[in-house]
């Protein structure tokens, strides 16, 4: 927060002398044909950049080109960088790794969410982190939640008055949600009421999250003070959501690949405004970015017939003017940061050239690896995870009378458990495993019996949760403990056995919750662990969001949480957590 402005007075005096001559461009770009969205049209210009700004675009060029980088554009076409406005930068990646890759198909500007960090760092090392993820390529700006999406042990604690407005206040904070504790702001919470009136008097957004919202919930809402949401899962909720004066993402997710069919709604409704529309990708997991990322959706978009300047202006130019952005990013005009896309052609939106903050990420189709340099995570507390106690096969007891049947990937309902549960292993004739949620420090856990997840698990063991939370799933006690002790040895992770043998592990050393592996080399590892799940059973689209949202009571219909096991429906614990 020292750093009031982005730029100092000295810097602006020196851009100034650019445009003078007395100093050279860092680079030109001559020849240019270029996205001006003012004008909504492709126009031609020379644009001249100094370190992070682009301080001229135009017909003229500079009359000092002392040591500037000159590259002459013919043929090829720019866009402003793409934003991510809705990022989760946790998904077993981190928001290092997530940004260098993004960058490289040319999504340089991330609106994160700020959850891992409130849940898992202090105040001053996240902080500290946000800081130092400034001096990366990409440009990185935060949300601030108002509550933790599942019922934990110290609430008031983390999510105190105190807290939430020292993050408020926080200049890389640009705004307020997800709301997914909506329904009790309707049922009256004035506290997070009054956290939205703090964001709306500081300029900053709020984005909803609104699954299924009837109009009536909607227009409740837009009187809250929500401005944007992501939720619409067909083409009459996003003309809902317009109709109430929201600003709508279209998603696009490992879990809700909707993009083609939200378009496909949009058109068929005879809406041809999308001023007020923009991409998401809403935190995917590492697989689901072999396509791309932003790149990926104006592809969609341009696919399904949207105008292709519009396409454009819904992952950058509308993102930017919705956050309050525009006079520093989504924009190729003079003053903006030089976040810059190369193209090859109009209808290939990813880049061959990047330029994030005046820096080359991709050149010429090449990555240039060392413009993100490494970080010391354990500076900011996320060290590897080394618990200080032992799991036993005491802890291994379950007799809860109903367990969690799971609908789809991350819905889960009560079930009626019949089987005989004293035993130390299962059958594999039925899809139901042990099932146990344990404190991370070892203090609680709740053990129940889950089914549908898979039909011949012996055991897993994974410290990526929503919470950070153990999870521990199987047929074999004996097979959970081996899982368990294994992960504790790699410092956290997710580690699958059976017969006392490791079939696969992915460490996450970065506090049990994140990998420090490259985007691409996590995609190897993740795809390994989903095939040997799918090999015992696991039948649905993504493993990595049910262990995240076992724990998430902004989800239907029952959940396994710190307190025990909580009814959504009806805000109730039914059986709560057992202390050790």
């Amino acid at each position: 927060m020292e750093q009031r402005y982005r730029w100092k007075n000295k810097h602006l005096r020196e851009h100034i002398d650019v445009l003078d001559g007395k100093l050279a461009p860092t680079i030109l770009l001559k020849n240019c044909t270029y996205l001006n969205q003012t004008f909504r049209s492709w126009m031609q210009a020379n644009i001249w950049i100094y370190e992070d700004r682009i301080v001229y675009v135009g017909e003229k060029l500079p009359e000092n080109l002392v040591n500037c980088s000159t590259i002459d554009c013919s043929g090829q076409f720019i866009v402003p960088g793409y934003i991510e406005p809705h990022a989760h930068p946790f998904q077993l990646y981190n928001p290092h790794s997530f940004a260098a890759y993004a960058s490289g198909r040319g999504t340089t500007t991330i609106i994160n969410d700020n959850m891992a960090l409130i849940l898992h760092l202090d105040k001053k090392r996240a902080f500290l982190l946000m800081k130092d993820l400034r001096r990366i390529p990409a440009s990185m700006f935060w949300w601030c939640r108002f509550d933790p999406q599942t019922e934990i042990m110290n609430e008031e604690e983390i999510f105190s008055h105190t807290n939430i407005k020292s993050w408020l206040e926080h200049d890389a904070v640009i705004q307020g949600g997800e709301l997914t504790g909506w329904p009790k702001l309707l049922a009256g919470d004035d506290m997070m009421l009054h956290w939205i009136q703090e964001a709306k008097r500081m300029r900053k957004q709020i984005e909803g999250h609104f699954p299924g919202a009837s109009e009536k919930t909607l227009a409740k809402m837009m009187l809250m003070g929500a401005d944007c949401d992501h939720e619409a899962m067909t083409g009459e909720e996003v003309y809902n959501r317009l109709m109430q004066g929201y600003t709508v993402s279209l998603r696009h997710s490992s879990i809700r690949p909707d993009l083609p069919s939200l378009l496909e709604d949009i058109q068929k409704l005879g809406i041809t405004a999308y001023d007020h529309m923009m991409f998401t990708t809403d935190g995917s997991s590492s697989g689901f970015y072999r396509e791309g990322v932003i790149d990926q959706m104006i592809r969609i978009a341009i696919e399904k017939g949207v105008p292709v300047i519009d396409a454009y202006n819904m992952a950058t130019i509308n993102p930017a003017r919705y956050y309050n952005l525009s006079h520093i990013h989504g924009k190729i005009a003079t003053g903006r940061v030089a976040n810059l896309n190369i193209l090859s052609s109009v209808e290939e939106p990813c880049p061959v050239s990047v330029l994030a903050k005046g820096k080359w990420v991709k050149r010429d189709g090449e990555i240039i690896g060392e413009a993100f340099p490494d970080l010391d995570w354990n500076e900011y507390g996320l060290e590897p995870f080394r618990p200080d106690w032992e799991l036993t096969m005491d802890d291994l007891q379950f007799s809860m009378p109903f367990g969690i049947k799971m609908e789809n990937a991350v819905i889960t309902k009560p079930y009626s458990v019949s089987l005989e549960v004293s035993r130390d292993c299962l059958s594999d004739n039925h899809d139901e495993c042990f099932f146990m949620l344990i404190d991370r420090k070892g203090k609680w856990r709740v053990n129940t019996i889950l089914k549908g997840f898979a039909s011949s698990l012996q055991g897993m063991a994974s410290s990526f949760s929503n919470t950070g939370d153990i999870i521990l799933i199987g047929k074999s006690k004996a097979d959970i403990l081996y899982a368990f002790n294994r992960m504790k040895e790699i410092g956290g992770g997710i580690v699958v056995s059976e017969g006392g043998n490791i079939l696969c592990e992915l460490p996450l050393p970065l506090g049990g919750l994140m990998t420090g592996l490259q985007l691409e080399e996590l995609m190897e590892e993740e795809k390994k662990l989903l095939e040997v799940l799918r090999g015992r059973g696991y039948g649905y689209s993504d493993p990595i969001y049910s262990l995240l949202f076992f724990s998430s009571t902004h989800l239907p219909y029952i959940r396994i949480t710190q307190q025990g096991m909580y009814d959504v429906m009806n805000k109730m614990v039914l059986f709560p957590s057992i202390m050790r």
